[in-house]
């Protein structure tokens, strides 16, 4: 895998490269040292090489300095807003909660039995089978097959994950991605998933792979670690008879009123942040 430190708009990994943006560059911070480290982790870890691509030298010094004595970034704390991407509300990435998304009926299956499953575990197939015949939005032709076995993660307030559920529900009904107009003027949200991101890294199959936020092997047990559950209030009566007794008090139904993308992503992001901990009420609109 390359990874690509450049002024960079958004953070992602395709065809091989791993666009790494900075949150202010060309300065670099623990933080990100720390991240790129788990990175070349995880990718030992399954056989990979990474290989770093950047003008600026005094970078490549700091990342080199980092891969050498790791006992320099390892204490290097999480800040409460990452600004390497900006594609939100909030200009920034917030880091107390992390979330996932599924589409509406991927959710029935999610909320009766209570679990989040990586797509080997939904398929029951292998990475590598489903990497060869993946026909997702997100598909890239050099996804590994260690890449399906995970429940990916991603930071509470980001827009991406609806983003791509819109895109695989547009993919299923037109065969053609959502345009920058349809996902402000006829955007329709997924379902949201909310953890806590300290109660998700200490999961005992929590990977951070130095991309992701955070991402668990296999699955993830809703009523251990959920803390809420977004579902468009319009769902409501689709959607309320699969919900697992074992949610009760985590699961809300909010109104979408009319918002794009963006605007989804920061309501339901807000209306978690002033939500108690679950178990103080039912499940409500």
């Amino acid at each position: 895998m390359k990874v690509s430190i450049a002024k960079h708009h958004g953070m992602i990994i395709w065809d091989g490269v791993y666009n790494y943006p900075l949150s202010n560059y060309p300065q670099i911070t623990p933080w990100e040292l720390k991240k790129l480290l788990a990175f070349v982790e995880y990718e030992k870890c399954h056989d990979r090489t990474t290989e770093f691509m950047c003008e600026d030298k005094t970078i490549l010094s700091a990342i080199n300095h980092a891969i050498a004595f790791p006992e320099t970034v390892q204490d290097a704390s999480l800040p409460e807003k990452l600004t390497e991407c900006t594609h939100c509300k909030q200009r920034g990435c917030l880091t107390k909660f992390v979330c996932h998304a599924s589409t509406i009926e991927n959710a029935k299956s999610i909320l009766a039995s209570g679990k989040l499953l990586s797509a080997v575990k939904v398929r029951g197939k292998t990475g590598a089978e489903i990497a060869a015949n993946q026909l997702s939005a997100a598909y890239d032709p050099q996804d590994p097959a260690d890449y399906f076995e995970h429940i990916m993660l991603a930071w509470g307030n980001c827009p991406a994950v609806d983003n791509l559920v819109m895109q695989r529900e547009m993919l299923r009904k037109f065969d053609r991605l959502p345009t920058s107009k349809d996902l402000e003027n006829a955007f329709e949200p997924g379902v949201r998933y909310y953890f806590k991101y300290k109660d998700v890294v200490s999961h005992p199959w929590h990977v951070f792979d130095g991309y992701h936020p955070a991402k668990i092997k296999d699955e993830l047990v809703l009523r251990d670690y959920l803390f809420a559950c977004i579902i468009p209030a319009h769902y409501k009566g689709e959607l309320e008879q699969h919900i697992h007794p074992g949610l009760a008090g985590k699961v809300y139904f909010l109104e979408q009123d009319g918002l794009g993308l963006l605007g989804w992503a920061e309501k339901a992001y807000d209306f978690v942040c002033a939500t108690p901990q679950p178990g103080t009420s039912s499940a409500q609109t």
